[in-house]
């Protein structure tokens, strides 16, 4: 028989019957596509992975716990075979072909009458690669078109146009890497680009020229207060008929006004997308060797705006009680006030000795870690020339990755 390319083909199983036999890693690897297609799933294994085990154990399949029996195939339009027995494979393969039922083999492809292709999927495109008896090469061409899709670099006209609205996008702690898949597809995707001075800026070099980009620290502001003016510029552009993505640093909802923003857009009727991003409280101190919780050292972590005083009225944190925790606090926007926070917790009963950690410019080229504790803090930071962006770790955890 002449060695014909396979004829590609996607099938449509919301509902229909599928038999898996076998319940080992390859079951284990296949299973959620399946159930996303909504296939009907019988399962025939004397035993199976755990995280099959609770596959079937929420209902989303049905597991039968016994080896393969002749008339398994009965009624099934797709069968998948990826037992550790050949003779148990070639019966069933067999049993498939005489009830002309499709059957992929995990053991021997030759032998079957379909193959499962590298597949992935990105913005509600499915893309399945075959090549053959190359599968490491399908794998990899998968990936080169999904991450272009992802990332934009891969263009793919659409023939609807997009609907219009603002997309609230998270930027992450500063390196551009760490950007979510949505965010950076949604970026790519933008007519207009409103981004924060914290944002990962090297994305903003990697867009079209076409694509305006607004500096939201220099749109005018006039008698209006800054946030207010940043809302304008969303829902103008937004009206306009344009896509717009807000690019804030960080997540846009810790510390970052999103639901201001949101809240503003609903009102003027906006559609509006937040796609959550990667916060510095955590990200920064990870990356620069802390982590904010650790066994037997910090069961809690408190995330605290230092944007205000301990005793500027208008402060809405209870520093006594945060003094009082054996956590970890990691402080944002604090770098002009550590002074006085510093005081107030060691005021309120934090040791003097507690250890701090400053991290400038986390994630980026530009990082620096300064180490202190409450007592010293502020003046390594102003000996160390300390500037914002900075995430102020304090705590025992500190010191956890030095150990």
């Amino acid at each position: 028989m002449p060695d014909h390319p396979a004829y590609p083909v996607g099938l449509r199983l919301t509902g229909r019957r599928v038999l898996v036999l076998g319940g080992g890693t390859v079951a284990q690897r296949r299973l959620p596509t399946l159930l996303a297609a909504g296939a009907d799933i019988q399962l025939v294994a004397p035993e199976v992975t755990p995280s099959v085990q609770a596959m079937a154990e929420a209902g989303e399949l049905r597991w039968e716990r016994r080896g393969y029996r002749p008339g398994d195939v009965e009624g099934a339009w797709y069968v998948l075979i990826a037992t550790d027995d050949p003779e148990v494979n070639d019966a069933a393969s067999q049993e498939a072909e005489e009830r002309r039922a499709w059957c992929v083999r995990s053991d021997d492809a030759e032998a079957a009458t379909a193959w499962t292709p590298a597949t992935g999927r990105s913005d509600g495109v499915t893309v399945a690669v075959l090549t053959g008896r190359d599968p490491r090469r399908s794998a990899a061409v998968r990936d080169a078109v999904v991450e272009g899709l992802r990332d934009g670099t891969l263009a793919a006209p659409r023939h609807r146009r997009r609907a219009f609205g603002v997309a609230l996008v998270g930027g992450g702690p500063g390196d551009p890497d760490l950007i979510t898949v949505r965010g950076r597809r949604l970026l790519a995707q933008a007519d207009v680009v409103i981004a924060d001075r914290l944002g990962p800026r090297d994305l903003l070099d990697e867009l079209p020229p076409h694509v305006e980009v607004i500096d939201a620290a220099k749109i005018p502001y006039g008698r209006a207060m800054a946030q207010e003016a940043i809302n304008a510029a969303l829902i103008e552009h937004a009206r306009a008929g344009k896509s717009v993505v807000r690019l804030k640093g960080g997540d846009p909802y810790v510390f970052g006004r999103g639901m201001e923003e949101a809240q503003a857009l609903a009102e003027a009727g906006i559609p509006v997308t937040v796609v959550p991003g990667i916060t510095s409280a955590i990200s920064v101190p990870a990356v620069a060797g802390i982590p904010v919780t650790h066994r037997g050292v910090a069961h809690e972590f408190t995330v605290v705006s230092g944007h205000v005083a301990p005793d500027d009225p208008r402060s809405l944190v209870d520093w006594p009680a945060l003094a009082r925790l054996r956590g970890t606090l990691v402080l944002l926007m604090a770098v002009e006030r550590i002074g006085a926070i510093a005081e107030a917790l060691v005021g309120s009963g934090r040791p003097a000795y507690t250890p701090v950690a400053v991290i400038q410019e986390g994630t980026t080229a530009a990082e620096r870690r300064v180490d202190a504790t409450l007592a010293d803090v502020q003046r390594r930071i102003r000996e160390e020339d300390i500037r914002p962006p900075a995430v102020i770790v304090i705590g025992d955890v500190v010191e956890v990755g030095s150990r």
